[in-house]
């Protein structure tokens, strides 16, 4: 069983809520990188979301925006992310890694090639936030094909109505539920007006766990929405909180810890 929905299955087992961050790879550097996956693991992170550099990044904001042009100039890119992902599971660090990403990368890198490299290192899971369901097809297929290969993570949105059963029928590991419109790095206040009702509906038609993502900095944001999800996941604030600490692996430690303990 792959590494996600391993976690994912513990976690329902023992009543407790996954928590997700995302992070950058190559920001600061690939080693500082690693450091920080690692130091995560240690904290006890349910699922990591690695961020592929990417020069126009259209669901992210700018604090995301910013990570992924400086992970850029400083050498980031898919192949070195592939060598990381290589280092960290040579090493045994067990955590599931899922890669955060455009599909314009994987597409350029080749199709067939960029799946099996993803089941050779270790890659346990994909989000590409702009490939629409309708043409998911060619992606799905080679994965569905390839031994090992990382599970596909749909996202849904509060727009997304009618299209939610077949979208999270289709969903592997968990389902994503953007919180907000617009891009990633917003506000609580920020929330869609009509949340609760549309993660409800989510959570009616997902056979798989539902994690709520955007503009969550604090385990409070998401308390008004436990009964209706599994999880939360956070980005930019933990960008944020990686350049406030000068990338410190205790503030990571500290950060992940205090979140879980009061979500």
């Amino acid at each position: 069983m792959n590494r996600i929905e391993s976690r994912m299955n513990y976690l329902k087992e023992n009543n407790k809520k996954a928590f997700i961050t995302y992070t950058t790879a190559g920001f600061p550097d690939m080693k500082k990188t690693k450091e920080i996956i690692l130091a995560q693991e240690e904290a006890g992170i349910d699922v990591i979301e690695l961020g592929i550099p990417f020069s126009d990044p259209v669901a992210d904001g700018p604090v995301i925006q910013d990570a992924s042009v400086k992970a850029i100039n400083a050498g980031a890119n898919l192949e070195k992310v592939f060598v990381l992902m290589k280092e960290l599971r040579d090493e045994k660090c067990e955590v599931p890694i899922l890669f955060m990403m455009y599909y314009n990368t994987a597409y350029h890198y080749g199709l067939d090639a960029f799946i099996k490299k993803c089941a050779e290192c270790g890659v346990d899971g994909l989000i590409i936030p702009d490939l629409p369901y309708e043409e998911q097809d060619e992606i799905l297929a080679i994965i569905d094909k390839t031994e090992n290969a990382p599970v596909f993570i749909e996202l849904v949105s509060p727009v997304s109505r009618g299209r939610i059963a077949k979208i999270v029928k289709r969903s592997r590991g968990f389902v994503y539920c953007v919180s907000q419109m617009g891009v990633t790095g917003g506000d609580a206040h920020d929330f869609h007006k009509n949340l609760h009702d549309y993660l409800a509906e989510v959570k009616r038609q997902s056979d798989v766990p539902v994690m709520m993502g955007f503009g969550i900095k604090t385990a409070a944001d998401v308390k008004p929405f436990e009964d209706v999800i599994d999880g939360a996941i956070v980005g930019s604030r933990f960008i944020k909180l990686l350049e406030e600490s000068n990338f410190s692996t205790e503030a990571v430690k500290d950060y992940i810890k205090k979140f879980k303990e009061e979500m």
